[in-house]
């Protein structure tokens, strides 16, 4: 049975590179993105490449484009083996002091409740697969350990709607976990580390590929893998392993 893959954000950095590998892996990869034309030249670029691409028109922070998609994947497959909610923005840093409540808003909307909607709708296509994996990307900033740690790199930020959205993210996760903890639904939270992406104008010293590889690990985990965690890239390494489970 082919896998089908919805991966939110596809149209660039580690989304793309999400639907590359787990395209590489014989899945059916379904690009969501909410411009079209990137979303379309995302797919294009992946079939050139030998992938099962599907663009799929997504704006995870409006209420009709989750539903019109759901609706879409619904009629074409009838089910959703993986879902990759990995749409987000940033807000810009600011002092919290600082922080504008729109700012706040709009990275809420996109980062927490996008999450929520999406997974909401096509929860009920999610449970129609074998044995399917919801992995929500989140960011080593949203762990509270970490943040408040003066030999962590986290500890040079201090800003609001990135981080605490984040840690929002950490938590909805938890709850999907736990809703679905008896089902053959795996939910978790990757950290892909800091990556080389539009996000962080290009400045982080990981590329989007390394950081893809954190989500497909839990995207295609077997059916004895964990459910509920944040994991990927740690700081610091553990027993020289480089990538395991993050404290919240």
């Amino acid at each position: 049975m082919d896998t089908i893959a919805l991966i939110t954000g596809a149209n660039k950095g580690i989304g793309f590179q999400t639907a590359r590998l787990l395209a590489a892996a014989g899945a059916t990869v379904l690009v969501g993105a909410r411009d079209r034309r990137r979303g379309l030249d995302a797919e294009e670029s992946l079939k050139q490449a030998g992938a099962d691409a599907r663009f799929v028109q997504l704006d995870v922070a409006e209420e009709a484009s989750v539903r019109r998609a759901a609706e879409w994947v619904g009629a074409e497959f009838g089910r959703l083996d993986v879902l990759v909610n990995n749409a987000g923005i940033t807000g810009g840093a600011s002092l919290p002091s600082q922080t504008p409540q729109d700012c706040l808003r709009t990275v809420f909307e996109t980062n927490v409740f996008g999450v929520v909607a999406v997974t909401n709708a096509m929860l009920p296509l999610l449970r129609k697969a074998p044995a399917a994996r919801i992995v929500n990307v989140s960011s080593g900033v949203g762990s509270l350990t970490w943040m408040l740690d003066p030999d962590s790199p986290m500890w040079r930020l201090t800003s609001v709607p990135y981080p605490a959205s984040k840690t929002a993210l950490n938590m909805v996760t938890l709850m999907y976990a736990k809703e679905l903890w008896e089902t053959a639904i795996k939910v978790n939270a990757a950290n892909p580390g800091y990556c080389a992406t539009d996000l962080n104008a290009h400045s982080g010293f990981l590329t989007a590929e390394q950081g893809a590889q954190v989500v497909v690990h839990l995207a295609t985990l077997p059916p004895d893998g964990p459910t509920g965690v944040l994991w990927g890239d740690l700081w610091p390494a553990v027993d020289g392993k480089a990538e395991g489970v993050v404290p919240w």
